[in-house]
């Protein structure tokens, strides 16, 4: 690649739920704008992550986590969404990275890669996690099998946390993006609103606190968000579905909705960077996620 040519372009996301896109995103942007947690499908919406180097500018299609539906009567409508928010992804990208677990290649990774092929677009297979895998030895075959039969532009084990193997990933990503000035200013790092990060940062922490007592059944209206100087005032809505789940967010005396407020407004203020004075109220909207309607009124749009 001739280092006098400014490259921009397009690359998707992709990859089976929980498999470390949005940790990628974030580290190939150098800021965090996709929010994470342990548990699958974090990622709800498609969001774009603005990376800039001096070669060139990738403008990454964070995606949901592509999953195989058991059909209409059992996959719920935020998962039917979410499938069509990842495939609609594809649409006019320049490229696309398959993100996988090393070590591991399953049924939803199939899914992700038969997406892409249907794309025909260039695919760069990133393999994540590599730091995590005990028997070192088994990388090479196994970096060998995933290639087999399959039409990478080329293959990459990373650490997405520990930011190791990056260069090398973006250096053939940008031999894949055409010839172009670049798409955005520099120090724009995503195409969402403070509004929309400040309701993901609430969502965050109730995934990362509550995961596993509230898997889905939880999302984030912002009702308010006032600038007043260096000031944002923000008002954010959690809807849930049941009353018991209410309790669950709220915790004993109030003290779990306090910890999620106080730890979203940290993040809030080091991303916006000024002072954010958060309220939160929690409210109940029976079958909510289940329904294409309220899913709508609650910003997941196609």
């Amino acid at each position: 690649m001739d280092p006098t040519f400014h490259r921009a372009g397009s690359v998707a996301v992709i990859g089976r739920p929980n498999v470390g896109k949005s940790t990628l995103v974030n580290a190939l942007v150098g800021a965090k704008v996709s929010i994470t947690s342990k548990r699958p499908q974090t990622t709800r919406h498609r969001l774009l992550g603005i990376a800039t180097f001096p070669q060139g500018q990738i403008a990454l299609v964070d995606t949901p986590g592509l999953h195989r539906e058991q059909g209409k009567s059992t996959a719920s409508a935020m998962h039917r969404w979410m499938n069509r928010a990842a495939r609609g992804a594809l649409e006019g990208v320049d490229a696309a990275i398959l993100v996988v677990e090393a070590g591991r290649w399953d049924e939803e990774d199939a899914l992700a890669f038969d997406a892409l092929k249907q794309a025909k677009v260039p695919v760069v297979l990133a393999v994540n996690q590599v730091d995590k895998l005990r028997d070192k030895t088994a990388l090479l075959p196994y970096l060998a099998k995933a290639a087999q039969g399959r039409d990478f532009a080329s293959v990459h084990p990373i650490s997405a946390l520990k930011r190791s193997g990056l260069d090398a990933l973006v250096a053939d990503l940008l031999k894949l993006l055409p010839e172009a000035p670049p798409m955005y200013g520099e120090d724009e790092i995503t195409d969402k609103s403070e509004r929309f990060l400040a309701g993901e940062m609430v969502r965050e922490q109730l995934m990362r606190q509550l995961g596993a007592e509230l898997p889905y059944a939880a999302t984030v209206e912002i009702e308010r968000f006032v600038e007043e100087g260096e000031l944002l005032r923000i008002g954010a809505v959690i809807w849930v579905e049941r009353d018991s789940q209410k309790a669950i967010v709220i915790g004993k005396g109030g003290a779990r909705l306090r910890e999620v407020g106080t730890q979203a407004r940290s993040h809030m203020e080091s991303l916006f960077g000024r002072k954010v004075f958060l309220e939160t109220w929690v409210r109940v909207r029976e079958g909510w996620s289940d329904d294409e309607a309220a899913l709508r009124t609650l910003g997941y749009h196609d």
